[in-house]
């Protein structure tokens, strides 16, 4: 695993393929990052739980091979430290059946997902580099809005799958309508985007 300091300069980034499966594999551990859910929740919703595991790790594996590529891996050197799901947000089903997250407006946007990092690496700048990675990769495949739905630091960390606030803001993200101010939900207007 990567010596610790600021890893920053070291990063790279990936799109997630079939030839990149058994690093994601790597990254993701036995358990699948967070409760069996293998980036499976926002394409499922609760049935993550009844399939958590080995199901969730297949599904998303099939996703992985059917293409096109579900997200970004970021490595330092050749050990996988964290991981960005993005990708048009009609790719995620699940996301438009939690209220708290419906979208403001009928705008197509790509959705920044997931965001995980290696345990031995956080706090050392990461996650900042896959989301302004996705920013490009959303760009490239035709985003025009990129939506992202972090939560605060002041929450429990084990919610953090989607990331913090402060990550976002940074990149030039910010606040739109929505329904509860608990969840957020920010939007980065590619024309305006910063890093």
């Amino acid at each position: 695993m990567p010596r610790e300091g600021d890893l920053r300069m070291e990063l790279t980034t990936r799109p997630l393929t079939a030839g990149l499966w058994p690093a994601f594999e790597t990254l993701f551990g036995e358990k699948g990052a967070k409760s069996g859910c293998w980036c499976m929740y926002w394409r499922i919703g609760s049935l993550y739980r009844r399939q958590a595991g080995a199901q969730n790790r297949d599904a998303f594996r099939a996703v992985v091979e059917a293409g096109p590529p579900p997200g970004l891996l970021a490595f330092v050197a050749a050990d996988p430290v964290g991981w960005c799901q993005i990708g048009p947000r009609r790719s995620i089903p699940h996301i438009d059946r939690v209220w708290r997250l419906r979208s403001p407006d009928r705008k197509p946007v790509w959705s920044i997902s997931c965001l995980y990092v290696a345990k031995d690496v956080r706090r050392q700048g990461v996650a900042s580099h896959p989301v302004k990675e996705a920013i490009d990769f959303g760009r490239s495949g035709g985003a025009t809005i990129i939506e992202a739905y972090p939560i605060d630091r002041r929450m429990s960390p084990s919610s953090s799958s989607t990331g913090f606030m402060t990550t976002f803001e940074r990149l030039g993200f910010r606040p739109v309508p929505s329904p509860t101010p608990e969840r957020p939900i920010l939007r980065l207007e590619l024309g305006h985007a910063t890093g």
